[in-house]
């Protein structure tokens, strides 16, 4: 490597994972989750990323990023998120957009450690050893002796918190999202974080009487008890149950983070959606600004690294469908054991490499 090193090119793939079954949850079903994958070259190395999208981001990556992106310095990654996002103006440099960019840059955080032989977490500032996570899945299209897998699963990793979708229906049936939640504790006894998600599937009335009515059995997280688009609506719920509100999941940028922070608990954020690590940070920081703790929305793979670079983080979702593909997607995806995420800090880069097998996938 030396100082005359450019990006000489960024290759683009999609690849799509079936699930076992048809999941859903309370406002949305998947039978396949779709990974977009970018590969940014310069100077003998690669570095690699990925977002949980559609095909679309992948035309993103071609069309809109690769010509900003070519003879640019590796190093210069500030620079090359801003040039990014500005490539994307007339497109719209949220959702999808985003989604492509933060796929783009997780991949240049790679490779810039790759050229310098460093773990990324060297660059990031690792704060952590390792990152607490809490078992993510219980759908709603799953039946109880489902449900009693994932919690069997989680309990082995070790996780001391677990949560199940609710909200079934778009919200047309809180007496059996209630007694769902009751099987979680059944089943995972009353020493775990009992943590549910409505992904907005409720009225603002609707999600202040489920939170009150989960109270008694120790709820401890509602995530998108509402529309995340609704503000006034979180707010309210905030303040009339004793669960933490939680969301952000979809924010893409510093802007979002600073419009969500005053109506919730706990900052959710992603890192394939919001910026990449460039992004997390930038929101991670809003969230220190208003106290808040954050959480690692999915993507556990790719959330360790930058998870450990944050003091006030609280958890990363070790999420069933990604828990599942990230090994066939890659390997030297880090492990849970205890509870806690592996934290790459012993190879270059985060570790990871497209594995051979993730062929059979490839769209």
């Amino acid at each position: 490597m030396t100082q005359r090193a450019r990006i000489e090119n960024i290759a683009v793939s999609a690849y799509r994972f079936p699930t076992p079954h048809p999941e859903a949850d309370g406002t949305l079903q998947w039978d396949a989750t779709t990974a977009v994958v970018a590969v940014v070259h310069s100077g003998g190395r690669c570095g690699l990323g990925w977002t949980y999208s559609g095909t679309a981001a992948a035309a993103v990556i071609g069309d809109n990023l690769h010509s900003v992106l070519r003879g640019r310095d590796p190093f210069d990654i500030t620079g090359a998120w801003s040039a990014m996002h500005q490539a994307c103006r007339n497109i719209g440099s949220k959702g999808l957009a985003m989604q492509a960019l933060s796929a783009v840059d997780i991949a240049l955080w790679d490779l810039k450690a790759r050229l310098l032989d460093v773990p990324v977490t060297t660059l990031l500032g690792q704060v952590r050893e390792r990152v607490p996570v809490y078992g993510s899945g219980g759908f709603v299209s799953s039946c109880d002796a489902e449900i009693a897998q994932d919690v069997a699963a989680w309990k082995a990793a070790g996780c001391k918190g677990m949560k199940i979708k609710i909200g079934k229906d778009f919200g047309g049936d809180t007496a059996w999202d209630v007694r769902r939640a009751a099987l979680l504790r059944e089943l995972a006894g009353p020493d775990v974080e009992l943590m549910v998600d409505a992904n907005g599937a409720y009225s603002t009335g609707q999600a202040k009487r489920v939170g009150n009515d989960l109270r008694e059995l120790g709820l401890r997280w509602f995530e998108e008890p509402v529309s995340s688009d609704d503000k006034p609506g979180l707010a309210e719920v905030r303040a009339s149950i004793t669960a933490d509100v939680a969301a952000g999941e979809y924010i893409s940028d510093a802007y979002d983070a600073q419009a969500m922070a005053p109506v919730v608990s706990c900052l959710q954020l992603d890192t394939t959606r919001c910026g990449g690590y460039t992004g997390f940070l930038r929101a991670a920081a809003v969230a220190a600004a208003h106290n808040l703790d954050i959480s690692g929305h999915c993507a556990p793979a790719l959330h360790a690294p930058v998870a450990a670079a944050v003091p006030h983080l609280r958890h990363v979702e070790w999420f069933n469908d990604h828990v599942r593909l990230e090994p066939l997607l890659v390997d030297g995806s880090p492990t849970v054991s205890g509870g806690t995420l592996d934290v790459p800090s012993h190879r270059p880069g985060h570790g990871m490499a497209l594995a051979a097998g993730a062929a059979d996938y490839r769209l």
